[in-house]
């Protein structure tokens, strides 16, 4: 017979990594629609949200097990979370190179594991403070670099975008409820924002079909899963998830752009996956462990 908290494991996990892996995409299809930072807010979070609610509402026509748009006041801090944390990740995007901008992002692992500590008490065991801490010399070295180049902003504004997504995290964990559309109808307050600003500075999206399949495919897929995600597993276990983004987004741009990596942030951000990668594998065993010996005491001989 089968373990359901295992099984709920693997569903988490199953989940988060589906949703990481098309965040991946995300920067890149950005950069591709070649338009102004406003613009492409304007336009990527009104088709994100208007697709939200055409799936709640065909959800809602079809069974009466929907999850709530917004649960609770808990579910309107976490959407105001991620709406803020949108608001500074388009600005990084535009200010901080791609490879600044996944390798500090990563770091909103180690957010998690210090917030989880700090308000759901669950402390972080001392292989995870020595992660934190190498973690720590390798973002700032990234954003050392930064400041010679000129991207000190940019980087700034992702290290804001990783706390805040670690913050939205934690509380989705500590709540248990289900924040999938919660995640993407924050992206409602970013839309408004963006409005305002594009009415100001004026319209320009060269490529829009890149931004339409951003926002009306991937954003929706990736923030539903993602966010959902506490709900099996722990914050740090799906914040490691982000390491996907963290390192495929920089090969995609790469590749497409031919933007190469400063010498800084290849030293930093090696530092970050090499550290997120065994932290990772540490946790996912230790996990295991755990679940094990559960399972001995549920089913004594």
């Amino acid at each position: 017979m089968s373990d359901p908290s295992s099984s709920s494991h693997a569903k988490g996990l199953a989940l988060t990594a589906f949703g990481g892996m098309a965040l991946t995409i995300d920067i890149p299809l950005i950069r591709l629609a070649e338009g102004d930072p406003w613009p492409i807010l304007m336009v990527r979070s009104a088709l994100t949200v208007s697709v939200a609610l055409a799936v709640w509402l065909i959800w809602r026509l079809v069974s009466r097990n929907v999850p709530p748009l917004i649960p609770g006041r808990v579910g309107l801090v976490v959407a105001s979370l991620y709406a803020l944390a949108a608001l500074c990740f388009i600005p990084a995007v535009y200010n901080t190179s791609t490879a600044n901008l996944v390798f500090i992002l990563a770091f909103n692992s180690m957010f998690a594991a210090l917030l989880s500590w700090l308000f759901l008490k669950e402390r972080p065991r001392p292989v995870t403070l020595l992660a934190m801490g190498v973690m720590l010399v390798g973002v700032l070295i990234i954003v050392g670099g930064g400041i010679g180049a000129g991207n000190l902003f940019g980087d700034i504004m992702a290290l804001g975008s990783a706390f805040l997504l670690a913050t939205a995290i934690t509380i989705t964990r500590g709540s248990g409820r289900d924040m999938g559309f919660a995640a993407l109808v924050a992206v409602a307050l970013p839309c408004l924002v963006a409005v305002i600003m594009t009415a100001k500075t004026g319209y320009r999206i060269d490529a829009p079909w890149w931004i339409v399949l951003n926002g009306a495919v991937i954003m929706p897929i990736s923030f539903f899963c993602l966010s959902n995600g506490p709900k099996y597993i722990s914050g740090p276990e799906v914040a490691m998830f982000y390491l996907l983004e963290t390192v495929l987004a920089p090969v995609w741009v790469w590749l497409i752009f031919s933007e190469v990596p400063s010498r800084a942030t290849l030293i930093g951000g090696t530092i970050l996956i090499v550290t997120l990668i065994a932290h990772s594998l540490w946790q996912l065993q230790a996990g295991r462990r755990r679940r094990r010996a559960q399972g001995v005491v549920r089913h004594p001989l």
